[in-house]
């Protein structure tokens, strides 16, 4: 699989996922739509959804639902495109959405890995490659990041380190999607800055592609650590997004 092979493959599933075409996250123009979830959109995307906003580098293509069509056009018809993901821009989108009930809820930067860049990496820790019936006793804690209990059943692959017979380390994938995988990685503590995430992600991003899906990894941008070991185990920025949900939803989530 070739790079621009989990490019189009990834374009083509933020399609599926609002609502639009593979075609509009290539034109040099900011694109609105209706938000709709396709039948095949990324399974942890949950309604009520108010606008997402998603770029490639090229442009915004914006979905969104009637009552906040015409702030979403306005909002990228307002700033250069890369800035609509940026303060202090977005407080003039937040004010509006807060007008009809709605905030911004979520930002997050996506990662592909550059074939050209994923290495065989090592640390001083045995690695073992890990099934769906391997994760049984893992839906700890200090796994939250590798492992989501409230979605066990998309847990499908990972690869763990150990000291030992102890886990210490452990980066895992879940089948978001038909065609994409999304790696989450932890480690203990104790353990941390030995090199043990960059090679867990490595790992199971060979892994991944070598079963001919395509692995996608997620970070905050303030998430530095993160950011560090998505660039170490060969990964490349490759979109942005931000979404907007009803202001009652993400008031729960501040509780």
């Amino acid at each position: 699989m070739t790079n621009r092979e989990m490019m189009e493959i990834a374009m083509r599933q933020s399609a599926e996922d609002m609502g639009c075409r593979e075609e509009d996250f290539k034109t040099n123009r900011n694109v609105v739509f209706p938000l709709k979830l396709g039948k095949n959109s990324r399974k942890y995307l949950k309604k009520p959804i108010t606008c997402n906003f998603v770029s490639y580098g090229n442009n915004i293509a914006a979905a969104s639902i009637p009552e906040t069509l015409e702030i979403v056009s306005e909002y990228i018809g307002k700033f250069e495109f890369y800035h609509c993901f940026e303060a202090p821009n977005m407080h003039w989108l937040n004010e509006r959405l807060f007008e009809k009930g709605h905030k911004i809820c979520f930002m997050a930067e996506y990662y592909l890995p550059d074939i050209s860049r994923i290495q065989v990496l090592s640390c001083a820790y045995k690695t073992r490659m890990l099934e769906q019936e391997d994760f049984g006793d893992l839906y700890l804690p200090e796994w939250s990041n590798a492992l989501c209990k409230d979605r066990k059943h998309l847990d499908v692959l990972g690869v763990g380190a150990y000291d030992g017979n102890i886990l210490v380390g452990l980066a895992a994938c879940s089948a978001d999607c038909k065609d994409m995988w999304q790696i989450g990685v932890d480690v203990l503590p104790k353990y941390r800055r030995q090199g043990i995430a960059s090679v867990l992600t490595s790992t199971l991003t060979k892994e991944i592609i070598n079963r001919d899906k395509v692995p996608f990894y997620c970070t905050a941008w303030s998430n530095i650590r993160s950011v560090r070991n998505a660039i170490k185990s060969g990964f490349v920025p490759a979109w942005v997004e931000m979404t907007a949900k009803p202001t009652n939803i993400v008031d729960e989530m501040n509780l």
